[in-house]
C-alpha cells in the first residue's frame, strides 16, 4: 500500500534522517520505538510532509496514486494530495479552542472535502460515539480532559477518512489515569482495520496491537519485526541496549 524509500531530512547542519525505508500494507499497525532524539516524530511528520524531506520517495499504491519525489521539490498540489492520504493525531491535541468538539470534527470534511454542513454533521456526531464521546459534542476543548480531547483530536483525523492514520505519542501530554482510554480508542481502530503508524512508549500497546515494531536510533532504523522478535529476539546491539533500558514492568 505505502512504499517509502530513503527518506532523509536534516534541520540546518543537524541530520535528523539518514535514509529511511519502510514499507506498510494496508491494516497493518506500524509502531515506532526508539530513543529520544532519534527521528521518530520527525520521519513521522514526513509522512505526510508537515517536513519536507531533502530526498526520497513515499508513494501511495492505492487509487487515486500518489507518489512524491522529494528530491525533486514536489508542488504544493503534490503535497496537498499527499496530506489527504493521510490524518494526524498530534501529542498537544492542536483543537481549535473556540468551537465544540463536534465543530472541530466538521471543519476539515466542510473546508478540504466541500462536504454540506448536514453531512459533515452527521458524521461527526457518529465518530464522536465512536470515540466515546456522544454526550461531549457540544462541548468547548477547555471544558473536557486531556483524554477527551485527545480522542476528539482521533475523530477528528479520521473524519477525512485517510488511508493512513499517524498518532505522535498520543499519550505522552496525558496523566497517567486517562491513557487508557486513549489506547482502547486507538486498539479499536486496529480492530477495524486502520491502517496505523504510531510513535509511543506505550510498549504493551506495541506488544498487543502491532503488526510491526520499528526500532530508530541515530536517524535511521535499528531494527524492525514483529513484536515477538523485536522484544523476545532482538538481533542488532542498538535493539538490545535500547530495550535493555526499559522497564520490565512496562512489558
Amino acid at each position: 500500500m505505502i512504499q517509502i524509500k530513503n527518506i532523509h531530512k536534516t534541520f540546518g547542519h543537524n541530520v535528523i534522517l539518514r535514509g529511511i525505508d519502510l514499507n506498510i500494507n494496508k491494516g497493518q499497525v506500524v509502531v515506532i520505538l526508539g530513543p529520544s532524539g532519534s527521528g521518530k516524530t520527525t520521519f513521522l511528520r514526513c509522512l505526510n510532509a508537515l517536513e519536507i524531506p531533502e530526498q526520497g520517495t513515499i508513494c501511495f499504491e492505492r487509487e487515486p496514486i500518489v507518489s512524491i519525489d522529494f528530491a525533486n521539490k514536489p508542488s504544493k498540489k503534490d503535497i496537498l494530495a499527499l496530506r489527504r492520504k493521510s490524518g494526524m493525531v498530534f501529542q498537544q491535541y492542536n483543537l481549535f479552542p473556540h468551537k465544540t468538539a463536534l465543530e472541530n470534527i466538521m471543519e476539515a470534511p466542510i473546508q478540504v472535502q466541500g462536504k454540506s454542513k448536514d453531512v459533515a454533521h452527521a458524521e461527526a456526531l457518529a465518530l464522536l460515539e465512536k470515540v466515546g464521546l456522544a454526550d461531549k459534542a457540544d462541548l468547548y476543548p477547555y471544558q473536557l480532559s486531556g483524554g477527551q480531547q485527545q480522542r476528539v483530536g482521533i475523530a477528528r483525523a479520521l473524519a477525512l477518512q485517510p488511508e493512513l492514520m499517524l498518532f505522535d505519542e498520543p499519550t505522552s501530554a496525558l496523566d497517567p489515569e486517562l491513557v487508557n482510554d486513549v489506547l482502547l480508542t486507538m486498539k479499536q481502530l486496529a480492530t477495524e482495520g486502520w491502517t496505523m503508524v504510531v510513535v509511543t512508549h506505550e510498549i504493551k500497546f506495541a506488544l498487543d496491537v502491532a503488526d510491526i515494531v520499528v526500532v530508530m536510533d541515530g536517524g535511521v532504523i535499528a531494527e524492525q519485526g514483529s513484536p515477538d522478535e523485536l522484544f523476545n529476539h532482538p538481533k542488532h546491539e542498538r535493539t538490545k541496549s535500547f530495550l535493555s533500558r526499559i522497564k520490565h514492568d512496562d512489558i
